[in-house]
């Protein structure tokens, strides 16, 4: 099983993010689950998002504590001493910044960044930077194909929206993979 936790601010797209992620893997033939985690539910409050993938069905409905992958939208969130305490090794960090090699990460983990911001505003305009990381994800792991992202944007969003998102999971695909 392949587990994902997604860490991001109220407003940012976490949450449609994972259920994007989850949708795009089913439509790759994977068995999956999303579900979020909020505290207080306010913009800007930190939020966490969830998802399993297998080829077998999941059963398993509990909060992931160890990921495989970790999806991080805001790096202020790392201000938190305790954010890395139950990653395992090799688990692969992806994170929106400019300046993640800035940025003081446990030995044991791989990381992977973009500006997802500058990207999200050349493209859409609004720092909304979920689709973007969506298809960096899909770049940088190769479990989905970005053919499925782009119909699980299309599922969600109608169109000129639909074709912006389509068009920023494109870009952080490219990004990633070509970095």
């Amino acid at each position: 099983m392949i587990e994902i936790r997604i860490h991001g601010r109220g407003g940012q797209g976490s949450v449609t993010m994972a259920e994007l992620l989850a949708e795009a893997a089913f439509y790759g033939g994977w068995q999956s689950q999303a579900f979020p985690s909020f505290g207080a539910e306010r913009l800007g409050a930190p939020v966490a998002a969830f998802v399993r993938l297998d080829k077998k069905p999941i059963r398993l409905r509990s909060q992931i504590y160890s990921p495989d992958y970790l999806i991080i939208q805001d790096a202020t969130l790392l201000n938190d001493k305790s954010f890395f305490s139950n990653v395992k090794p090799g688990t692969i960090v992806l994170i929106n910044s400019a300046q993640a090699n800035k940025l003081i990460f446990p030995k044991n983990i791989k990381v992977r960044s973009l500006d997802a911001k500058a990207l999200a505003l050349e493209i859409l305009g609004r720092p909304i930077i979920n689709t973007i990381l969506l298809g960096a994800f899909a770049g940088m792991t190769g479990l989905i194909e970005l053919a499925a992202v782009e119909k699980a944007i299309r599922g969600r969003f109608k169109g000129e929206l639909a074709e912006k998102n389509i068009e920023a999971a494109r870009r952080g695909f490219e990004v990633i993979a070509n970095n």
